[in-house]
């Protein structure tokens, strides 16, 4: 079987001959990493807390953020104290900091800002996750569990659960970048001892409408307003037939410009901008007549430049079935703590 997909690559041209042997190399790092991490050759972290880790296995944006905002959602409700940490993918600077609502985003990155915004929760990013990780339980004593937005291949930080998150590409081809779109070898991770610490991906959750294999799904859609720079809202219906520029920074702007259009919203034009785009270079144009209107993500950065522009929240629903096996997995995590980081269920 591998063999025959190593001669339909080949037989693509010299670009594929370059690409496969470059995913095999890939591969046998991969391999080598994570052994030398089960065999404690390599320095791996334990937090006094559980950790949640929500990422990815094919390379680009599938919905990470959105679920870490879910999940943290999802623990509030339950009375549950979380934090969360990030590399803050896109900042300047790489020092520890706690994501505040004054925190500029050049210095914190968007999805963590984005984060803090949506759940209130302690925001802690660096370029170490476990340096993050440190610093908000010495500020934040109570917290009782911590997410990590990202960091499925971060082995530095120990991981007590862990969540793939997966849109309609689904893995692509099956190869290792960068022949294909894997971080990782997939389904092989799914195996119990495929990890460093002898575990697998405990749950899947898909956020696209077509998975491609098993897993958990979840439904996404545009909100029913879009928020002002100063936080008031716009009934999206009343936008019908103002004509629109849409600008999208994200890992897929088409998708969002879909949302737009299938919501009835006229869009004169539309910009697909690089995912984690500053904004700093954006040249608006002669637009006379015209409302931006971006993502959440996007007005993170873009508010502050353009402040009658207008975004548009995405509203994300995992499944009640992730929850219940997502709760199910955490409840023996959580009950053996001791305080402050217990946690009593109802």
């Amino acid at each position: 079987m591998k063999a025959g997909l190593q001669q339909a690559w080949l037989r693509r041209g010299p670009l594929a001959c370059l690409l496969l042997p470059l995913a095999l190399l890939f591969g046998v790092i991969g391999r080598l990493r994570r052994s030398l991490y089960r065999a404690n050759l390599l320095p791996s972290e334990k937090m006094p807390v559980p950790v949640v880790v929500v990422g990815n296995v094919v390379a680009g944006g599938a919905g990470k953020t959105p679920t870490v905002i879910a999940l943290v959602q999802h623990l509030q409700a339950a009375g549950i104290r979380a934090g969360v940490v990030s590399r803050g993918y896109g900042r300047s600077g790489e020092g520890c900091l706690e994501v505040l609502p004054e925190t500029p985003p050049e210095l914190s990155g968007d999805e963590p800002a984005l984060i803090r915004r949506a759940t209130q929760a302690p925001v802690f990013v660096a370029a170490r996750r476990a340096d993050a990780a440190y610093a908000l339980l010495a500020a934040h004593p109570a917290t009782q569990l911590i997410v990590c937005d990202d960091g499925l291949q971060h082995y530095a930080l120990q991981h007590d659960l862990e969540i793939a998150v997966f849109d309609d590409r689904g893995a692509g081809n099956g190869w290792l970048l960068p022949a294909g779109p894997l971080r990782e070898p997939w389904p092989a991770r799914l195996q119990r001892g495929a990890g460093p610490q002898g575990r697998g991906i405990d749950l899947v959750l898909h956020t696209g409408a077509l998975p491609a294999f098993g897993g958990f799904r979840s439904t996404r859609r545009l909100a029913d307003h879009a928020l002002r720079a100063d936080g008031s809202r716009v009934a999206l219906g009343s936008l019908a037939g103002t004509p629109l520029i849409a600008l999208a920074g994200i890992a897929r702007p088409q998708a969002f410009f879909d949302m737009l259009t299938a919501r009835g919203l006229s869009l004169a034009q539309t910009r697909a901008l690089p995912d984690h785009y500053d904004f700093d270079s954006y040249p608006r144009p002669a637009d006379e007549g015209y409302t931006l209107i971006c993502t959440e993500k996007d007005a993170i950065k873009l508010f502050s430049r353009q402040t009658d522009a207008l975004a548009v929240p995405l509203v994300f629903e995992p499944e009640p079935a992730f929850f219940a096996a997502f709760d199910a997995l955490l409840a023996s995590r959580l009950s053996p703590l001791p305080s402050p980081h217990g946690h009593q269920t109802a």
